[in-house]
């Protein structure tokens, strides 16, 4: 049986890198702000596809398949990033700088676990996050191109109402800042105890659904 001939796509990809290169020129002459944002926002995408990292299969697949190897390792991420995170805003606190991030910490009240179940019934369907969903996009699956149709219109509904949804619901809820209730030592102990419970729980659950 023959095999398929592949057709060699290094032109391609050389075009490709001449021009994200000149993209990324035209943006720092602007901002070498957007000039970041375009790399890093490149290489992320790169990450995600290569890797094959999936926020939607970590907590999709526990259900279906049984495997737990993606929601360990968002698990791991979460865990690094607590550590990163929390040091970076420590030492502002300890340099008496502004707190990074303080003003995106919005109220919490029973709209969030409702939006979030919403989220998470949507993101299972499509079968993509948001940023799953852009890089498979670029891989060319027509399911994410008419969700990232949706994912716009909603995107833009949602800016539209936000007025509203703000007035009358997130602006009633309480803000909750774990370094103000349990100290800065505390909360990260504590986050990092409840990540590495679950992923203990994902380990077992796996072993449990192998042993079927």
């Amino acid at each position: 049986m023959n095999k398929p001939k592949y057709k060699d796509q290094f032109p391609y990809g050389i075009l490709l890198l001449i021009f994200i290169i000149i993209i990324g020129f035209l943006l720092s002459s602007k901002s070498i702000t957007l000039s970041l944002y375009w790399i890093t926002g490149i290489l992320f995408g790169v990450v995600l596809q290569k890797s094959r990292f999936c926020f939607t299969a970590a907590v999709r697949d526990p259900y279906l398949t049984g495997g737990t190897s993606l929601t360990k390792a968002a698990l791991l991420a979460f865990a690094i990033t607590t550590i990163g995170f929390t040091s970076i805003k420590f030492g502002g606190y300890l340099n008496n700088f502004p707190i990074l991030g303080q003003e995106a910490i919005a109220p919490t009240s029973w709209a969030t676990p409702i939006g979030a179940f919403m989220f998470g019934i949507g993101m299972v369907i499509s079968g993509g996050c948001g940023s799953g969903t852009i890089m498979r996009v670029g891989e060319g699956f027509l399911l994410q191109i008419l969700t990232l149709v949706f994912f716009i219109i909603g995107s833009i509904w949602g800016a539209h109402d936000f007025g509203w949804w703000h007035k009358h619901l997130i602006s009633k809820g309480k803000i909750i800042f774990l370094p103000d209730i349990f100290g800065w030592l505390g909360s990260i102990v504590l986050q990092l105890l409840l990540i590495a419970f679950l992923y203990i729980l994902a380990d077992k659950w796996q072993k449990i659904k192998q042993d079927f």
